[in-house]
């Protein structure tokens, strides 16, 4: 878990019982396996989205499977799935391509390659992005993308104020939106 407090009122609306559960940040657990080691089950939350997709609980079910332990997966949401869902955009083929680059040369170069490769491989391309850069990488969009190239912003999914929003780059260009600081999901798809 990326965080003890959201973690515990999480668990707690779920009827959990909390207080017997010990729960530890993942990037501050000296030996994440411990209770495995010692017959107790360990349970991996996310703060956002999936474990251990685009979170770093990744290099806890790698050392889990290491070590011969049994990694089950649950059943719940996923905002890059829910996200694919809801746009409209090839289901067949697609990639989770993570986190842009931050800067802004090397982040235009990579959104040029994902609209290329989409193109290519007729293929959604999906990332992600801090919430208080996500109008910066929208910017970054409009700029670097061709008109007929189709975005998708989920953002705020399962959420009162959730958006999932597919247009052209054109359309969103003619638009000027603001996403703000809001989980978002971007999903982009070349016209053929």
């Amino acid at each position: 878990m990326e965080n003890a407090k959201s973690a515990r009122a999480f668990l707690g609306a779920l009827g959990m019982p909390v207080r017997e559960l010990s729960i530890k940040v993942v990037d501050e657990e000296q030996d994440p396996l411990a209770p495995l080691r010692a017959k107790r089950s360990l349970g991996l939350l996310s703060e956002a989205g999936c474990p251990a997709i685009a979170d770093p609980g990744a290099r806890i079910v790698e050392a889990a499977h290491a070590e011969g332990f049994r990694v089950v997966p649950l059943v719940g949401p996923s905002s890059i799935v829910l996200a694919l869902m809801a746009s409209g955009l090839e289901g067949q083929r697609f990639a989770f391509c993570g986190y842009l680059p931050r800067e802004d040369p090397e982040r235009k170069k990579r959104i040029r390659e994902l609209e290329a490769r989409s193109r290519k491989e007729k293929e959604t391309e999906i990332f992600i992005e801090t919430p208080y850069r996500n109008d910066v990488l929208l910017a970054a969009l409009l700029e670097a993308c061709q008109a007929p190239t189709s975005l998708c912003v989920a953002a705020d999914l399962t959420l009162d104020a959730e958006s999932v929003k597919t247009l052209s780059i054109g359309q969103w260009r003619a638009a000027r939106p603001s996403i703000g600081r809001r989980p978002a999901v971007f999903l982009l798809q070349a016209a053929a």
